[in-house]
Formats: structure tokens, sequence, C-alpha cells
């Protein structure tokens, strides 16, 4: 029986020679060296557009060497001293050298001050009178007594802020983006209220893009049923309306936001004109604008991936739940809603995803309550050059991104009608 088995199989296989397994060609020679050409300039595009931000991003972060370059003579000794008993006499020598050091070398020592400044306010002006004392002690530096000039240098706290923003790795960014700091005796706390906002303004960056999510979840679901149930010029209608948004520059449509939702724009004006409002409703430089203008330009990111996944479902199946005795909703929740589900998860990552990165809509259409986490890293870029600090905070959005990012791409391969 086996033997007859055999010889069905044998038969088989012949019968269908296409069905056997083709042996895979060896790229050789000219063909490998070819197909290296091909993906080169992908690799060199990813290398030069994405990992080297990435890399440049990370390494600023973590990395902060301003205080070793500034006050290397400092940095060095310092290294020795344990931050509790009482500081060195060569330790205190090396920074009187590095101060003298700085005349002529003002942009690397300011550098280091901001730094020291930035992490215990007080040290630029403990600084600038130590630099007078330093300056006018005409170059006998070994009459210059630190606890003299200022009795903060007393303080170990100022010699453990040094200490410890010698070390070219630092998590200070990464503490400061969550509000964070060392204190005296080298212990992680909460920063004196009011220094900083990080925190809260993380939570109303994540807060408003789950608003904007949601807004677009109610909207976009529906209109891409509506789109797929439709036919003819109908449906191209829908579609059109929800690519133009894509086509148009992001600062046009929020600038267009600003004239159709200010105390004389489009809506108040419409309201008045029926007799539904006495007064302008105020729907700009607050929350709602916010809402409104972002969820209408992150829409078609709901509802184009809602479209396609009902598209892939067979015409047929509503029907045929209906004829089984399923009420409309019924049938909705229980046949359709599992089999689209996956296209609305990655729908609204997709929107949650670009909403915690907006800077220019929160900007233009917000109040100074509403500004999202991308306002402050362009502020710590920019208004105070502070670049570890907007580099931690890129981090985080960075982290948090590729965290949805992995979700969405789990998500986007499943099928539900597949039953995976």
């Amino acid at each position: 029986m086996k033997q007859a088995q055999a010889n069905v199989n044998d038969y088989v296989s012949a019968e269908r020679p296409s069905q056997r397994p083709q042996p895979r060609r060896k790229l050789r020679g000219n063909g490998r060296l070819r197909a290296i050409a091909l993906i080169l300039p992908l690799a060199l595009f990813l290398l030069v557009f994405f990992i080297a931000p990435l890399y440049n991003v990370l390494k600023t972060a973590v990395v902060n060497d301003v205080v070793v370059v500034g006050m290397p003579k400092t940095a060095k000794a310092i290294k020795a001293w344990d931050g509790k008993s009482a500081v060195p006499q060569s330790v205190q020598q090396a920074l009187v050298s590095d101060v003298a050091w700085g005349a002529d070398n003002q942009e690397k020592l300011g550098d280091a001050v901001r730094q020291l400044n930035a992490d215990r306010p007080g040290f630029r002006s403990l600084m600038s009178k130590t630099q007078r004392a330093v300056f006018g002690a005409d170059g006998n530096l070994a009459t210059v007594k630190l606890s003299e000039v200022d009795e903060r240098w007393s303080d170990a706290a100022y010699w453990n802020t040094i200490k410890h923003d010698a070390h070219v790795l630092t998590d200070n960014n990464l503490l400061a983006a969550l509000d964070l700091h060392h204190n005296a005796d080298g212990d992680i706390e909460s920063m004196p209220e009011g220094t900083s906002a990080n925190r809260l303004i993380i939570g109303r960056t994540f807060l408003v893009s789950f608003l904007v999510t949601l807004i677009c979840v109610v909207i976009g679901v529906p209109y891409a049923l509506i789109a797929a149930k439709v036919d003819g010029w109908r449906r191209n209608l829908m579609l059109t309306m929800v690519l133009i948004p894509l086509w148009t520059s992001l600062l046009v449509r929020s600038a267009a936001w600003v004239v159709i939702l200010q105390d004389h724009g489009v809506i108040n004006d419409a309201l008045t004109a029926v007799g539904a409002i006495s007064h302008p409703l105020q729907l700009i430089y607050n929350r709602t604008g916010v809402l409104l203008a972002m969820s209408q330009v992150l829409l078609p990111f709901m509802v184009l991936p809602v479209y396609s996944a009902i598209q892939a479902v067979p015409k047929n199946l509503m029907p045929a739940a209906s004829s089984l005795g399923a009420k409309p909703l019924t049938a909705f929740f229980e046949v359709m809603l599992p089999l689209i589900g996956s296209g609305i998860i990655s729908g609204a990552l997709l929107v949650f995803m670009s909403a915690i990165g907006y800077y220019i809509t929160p900007t233009l259409v917000g109040g100074a309550g509403d500004q999202m986490i991308s306002s402050v890293i362009a502020f710590y870029a920019t208004g105070t050059a502070d670049w570890g600090r907007a580099a931690a905070l890129g981090l985080i959005l960075l982290c948090a991104t590729l965290v949805l990012y992995a979700f969405y791409a789990r998500v986007s391969k499943s099928n539900a009608l597949m039953g995976d």
C-alpha cells in the first residue's frame, strides 16, 4: 500500500513540474555588484536623513562635555574629590586657573557657566564675581581665596554641581525633561514648583492627541462607511474631499482656521446672521480651536485606512446577517466592526503619532495654555540654545512614537478576514 501511495506521489510530481521548489540562484560577480548599486542610494538616504540625525539627538541628550571643555583643569581635579569632605585646595586653584584661562576663551567658559547655572541657579553671578577677583589679582593667582571672594564657594552644593557636570555622560537633560534634578546629596528629586512645567506640557500633549484621535474616530469611521456604501460620482466626491487637505500646505490650512474661527470669522458671522448667537463665540486661541484645526488636518489619516479595510470586506456579509435576523446595529457591531477593527486601530495610531509632534497648528490657533511639547523643544533649541534639553524632550517623543509604531506595525499585519 505504501509503495502504491509513493507511486501516486511520484506521478503527481511528474505531472506538476512547475510546483517543484526551484533552487535559488546565487548572485555572483557583476550581479552582486548591481544589487549593491541598486540599494546603495536608499542606504545613503537612510544614513543621512534618518540614522545620522537620530544618533545626533541621542548623543546630544546624554552627552554633555561643555564643562570638561570650558573648565578642563577643574573637571580633571574634581574627580578625586569624594563630594562630602572639604574641597581640596588643589581643586580650588584649578578653578581659579580655569577662570584666568577663560579670559582668552570666553566662549568655552561661557558655555560651561550657562550649563552650571541651568543646573544650579546663581552660578552665573558667582562666576562673574570670581572672574573680577581673579582679574584683579594681576596674575598672582595664589592670592585668590574663593571662600573670601564669595561665601557660596563654601557651600558643597556648588562644587557637587561642577563634579556632576564634569562627567561627559550625563542624565541631567533627561531628568530636566521630566522636571527632575539631582539635589545636593546627588539624589533625584522633583524640581521646585514653578521652575519647570515639562511634565504638565507632556501630559497636555498626550491629552490633546488623544482627544483629536477620538474626534477623528467618531467622524472618520461613519464617513468611511458612507463613502464605501455609495458609488459613482458620490464616492469620488467624498474621497476627493478627504484627499484635498493632504494636497494643501499645513501652514495654509492652519492659517485658514484662524480666519474661520476668529470673532468675525465665517462661523460666528453665520451663527449671528441666523440669530443663533448674540455675541461671538470664543473659538480661537483656546483648546476648542486646537481640537477643531488638528482634527480637520489629521482626519484623512483616519478615513483612508478605515475605507481600505471596509473595501476588503465581502459585500454580501451584511445582507447575509440581515437575512439571518440580525438587526442593523447588531450586524454592524458583530459582523462589520470586528472585520474593520484593524483599520480603525491603524488609523487611530496614525492620527495619534502625528498629533503628538504638532507644532504649527497649536501655535497659530491655540492659546498660551494649549502649547504642546514641540513648542517647548523649539524654545530650548532657538530661544535658549539649550540643545541638550531640546534633544532630551525630542527623545521622549521619539520613544513614544517608536512604541506606537511597533504596535501599529503589528496591527497592520493582522487580517480579521483570515482569523488572525
